[in-house]
């Protein structure tokens, strides 16, 4: 059949695409901003994809229209589709009928860290043998896609509590139906859509509604939100990770790059691998607890984790020039842009580290997260903030509240004079936004040449 997808370009939308491509469909594709990685993934699988909403993408009519959660009343692709009667469906609900019934499907949530868990738990189980199906709201570097069906009954989904679409404001988490779950972590984000903490909570708990008593639910014993969750009602067996838990780690290495793992006590092996930062510790025993419930014995889990390259996007080093080293990460709330760089603080020493950070995502846009942002950027040495033109807050009231010296900038151009005149040799420059960020990566390495 002919599907033909409205915001294709999303992380979710995009490996969902791979997919129905992969299932035998014919799969086209539109979005305002065509940009890479998912582009160039796109178009590699041979998906044809147009710029804009432009009705005339719907003529001749598709079989069916998958609308992603970007769509709105009002965009004129969505109401030719309406107004047609064409057939539509959200992503979540396409991908539950025909990619996850029946299958055992290990979901990674959490406010943070589920791209790189989700990467890690498919990593493992293919380590293992196992030939997993999965969906990743990134590219895993061990993969090189963001989705494949897999031929086992075994599938990894990075489980988002964003909303399902514009006609179904459920999260896209409760379609999934999964047997083992991570609950990574929970805090307040997605302003846009939930009001308050507790809301995400309920959606959360719905989740954990969906879950089988032959199940498996993993999370931390520190995070009072998921405790909440779990309190509301859990008719599934838990694993704990960190402190007091099930599953604990000893640090080898402060940077978290050498830890010896326990499980019930024993010391199960020592992870070795380039990984940094306290978070992705964590992520380690969530994912090693989460392919033990699916036979993948520690040990093993330990021996592929330690294989273990990363995804695109998230402290990737995309080029090193006169001795200045540059990064990028996908970091969009306070907690994360705090761990990703006290985990390359304590890598790089004393080394200079230049922090460069676009509040792009709708909830830092809406400005609810901007009390936690003076704060997140302490192991920083100095930090220049992008102003975009469409911020509707004071983002030079944060900057001033900063600890390390903090400016802002409205141009990129601004930008790379900034790092030009600061960087030298030895110098981390870290660039932190969810979105491609006008290709600032290329042109600030090109300009240091």
């Amino acid at each position: 059949m002919h599907i033909h997808i409205l915001g294709i370009c999303g992380t979710f939308m995009g490996s969902m695409a791979v997919l129905a491509k992969e299932l035998g469909h014919r799969v086209t594709g539109s979005d305002a901003n065509v940009y890479p990685p998912m582009s160039t993934q796109l178009e590699a699988q041979g998906i044809e994809l147009t710029q804009g909403y432009d009705p005339a993408q719907l003529d001749p009519a598709p079989d069916l229209v998958v609308i992603g959660n970007a769509m709105s009343r009002g965009n004129p692709a969505v109401e030719y589709v309406l107004n047609k009667g064409l057939p539509y469906v959200s992503g979540p609900q396409w991908l539950a009928e025909h990619v996850l019934r029946g299958r055992w499907v290990l979901a990674v949530a959490g406010t943070h860290g589920k791209t790189t868990t989700s990467s890690m738990l498919a990593w493992v189980l293919e380590h293992a043998g196992m030939s997993p199906g999965f969906l990743i709201g990134g590219v895993p570097q061990n993969f090189a896609v963001s989705a494949r069906l897999g031929d086992t009954p075994f599938f990894v989904i990075e489980a988002d509590e964003y909303d399902s679409a514009f006609f179904d404001k459920r999260s896209k988490f409760v379609h999934y139906g999964p047997r083992t779950a991570i609950l990574n972590n929970l805090e307040f984000d997605h302003a846009d859509i939930f009001p308050d903490l507790p809301a995400i909570e309920r959606q959360f708990h719905h989740l954990v509604r969906t879950i089988p008593s032959e199940g498996l639910v993993i999370h931390p014993t520190t995070e009072p939100a998921l405790l909440r969750v779990i309190d509301m009602g859990c008719w599934t067996p838990v694993q704990t990770t960190g402190a007091g838990g099930q599953w604990q780690a000893r640090l080898l290495s402060e940077d978290g790059s050498r830890f010896e793992v326990l499980f019930e006590g024993v010391v199960q092996g020592v992870v070795e691998w380039d990984m940094t930062g306290q978070h992705n510790v964590a992520n380690a025993l969530a994912t090693l607890a989460a392919a033990r419930h699916v036979g993948v014995v520690p040990s093993m889990g330990i021996d592929g984790l330690s294989a273990f390259k990363s995804v695109k996007r998230r402290m990737e080093k995309v080029a090193e020039v006169q001795g200045v080293t540059i990064y990028d990460d996908f970091a969009h709330h306070p907690t994360a842009i705090a761990t990703t760089l006290d985990g390359l603080r304590k890598r790089i020493g004393d080394a200079p580290l230049i922090a460069i950070i676009e509040p792009r995502s709708n909830s830092m846009k809406l400005g609810a997260h901007r009390d936690g942002l003076p704060e997140s950027v302490n192991q920083a040495d100095q930090v220049i903030w992008y102003a975009p033109a469409n911020l509707g807050w004071d983002l030079g009231a944060t900057a001033a509240l900063c600890s390390v010296p903090a400016i802002v900038s409205d141009s990129l151009e601004g930008i790379i004079e900034r790092v030009k005149s600061q960087a030298k040799p030895g110098t981390h420059v870290v660039i932190m936004s969810n979105g491609g960020f006008g290709g600032l990566h290329g042109k600030l390495a090109e300009a240091l040449q």
